[in-house]
């Protein structure tokens, strides 16, 4: 009996012009382009520019995804923002991308989802559950940061691993038996280890002691062990929740943080990094838009394929951390 599931029919992504460089860093904190490059792999990032906020990168992105889907905005049935630096506390950076994307209808909801690193893969898993549901036939997932907001900037620990930007792919129902679409989610969180991976200050808690609004804090070596022990026992269960062997997936899109944590999952994995998609290197970490980033630019290259199955995985702070198996 066929049923419904999402399938991506477009994707898009948005990169701020402003690039920052690893020289530029090494002139305001102490390090070196080739310490960044060493324990990273990035060699640059993009920076939001005074005015533009992550609504503006959101909205960008979904224009690219609205028009390779080749759809109007007015026929979406939902908006999802997964982000972990909305534009303000409410509304929703999802209603003012509606907004922005010139969408009057109020039969179309719009809401955030904040889950760090690892919004993108909940933003989705959730929109295939809406489309699961015969709740909704088209809906819009988006993941969008302007991380370097929040960063310490005399903190060479985490002020060189984070960037900007946003990706989008637009998600429509499909009666099938399996052949294409959202395959399954997997979704995870362990709030115990806050204390490795958070902002400093909040609504709730207040400012941190030195004042302000809060910034990133991070324990970078336990958070990598984490980091890649998550994901590959996620994988594991994707692929055992669809009765596949490694061998039968034919991409990675991984969550963009070090290049050696993509290394270990590709190994892991037992895949050449040519069928891994990289772009640490020119984006940092841009936390929940980094895994539909780099699908965006795999789908423009046309290295993805109809039949391929795409295996997305990502991990972020809380901690929290998911996957999404898709077939093309």
């Amino acid at each position: 009996m066929s049923r419904l599931r999402g399938r991506i029919i477009g994707t898009g992504s948005y990169l701020p012009e402003k690039r920052l460089t690893n020289s530029d860093l090494a002139r305001i904190v102490d390090t070196s382009d080739e310490w960044i490059t060493t324990r990273t792999g990035i060699t640059e990032r993009r920076m939001a520019a005074e005015g533009e906020f992550t609504s503006d990168l959101a909205a960008e992105a979904s224009r690219r995804a609205i028009q390779a889907a080749g759809i109007a905005a007015d026929t979406l049935d939902l908006i999802i923002v997964g982000t972990t630096t909305p534009d303000l506390i409410f509304p929703s950076t999802a209603s003012i991308v509606q907004y922005k994307l010139g969408i009057s209808s109020t039969r179309i909801p719009a809401f955030d989802v904040q889950a760090v690193c690892a919004g993108f893969i909940h933003a989705l898993a959730i929109a295939d559950q809406f489309i699961r549901a015969g709740s909704c036939w088209r809906v819009l997932v988006i993941g969008a940061e302007t991380t370097t907001r929040i960063l310490d900037w005399t903190d060479r620990g985490t002020c060189i691993l984070f960037g900007d930007g946003a990706g989008a792919v637009v998600l429509e129902a499909e009666l099938n038996d399996g052949e294409r679409g959202v395959l399954s989610t997997h979704l995870h969180a362990d709030g115990a280890q806050i204390d490795l991976l958070h902002a400093d200050g909040g609504i709730s808690r207040g400012p941190p002691p030195g004042g302000g609004m809060g910034v990133l804090r991070m324990q970078g070596n336990e958070v990598f062990k984490q980091a890649v022990k998550a994901m590959e026992s996620c994988v594991d269960e994707t692929l055992l929740a669809n009765n596949l062997s490694k061998e039968q997936v034919d991409w990675l899109i991984p969550h963009q943080a070090n290049i050696r944590i993509i290394q270990s999952m590709a190994k892991r994995m037992g895949m050449s990094m040519e069928r891994v998609a990289v772009t640490v290197d020119r984006h940092g970490n841009t936390s929940a838009a980094s895994v539909p980033l780099a699908l965006d630019e795999v789908v423009r290259a046309g290295r993805i394929q109809p039949g391929h199955r795409v295996m997305m995985v990502a991990f972020g702070g809380g901690f929290t951390w998911g996957s999404a198996l898709v077939k093309w």
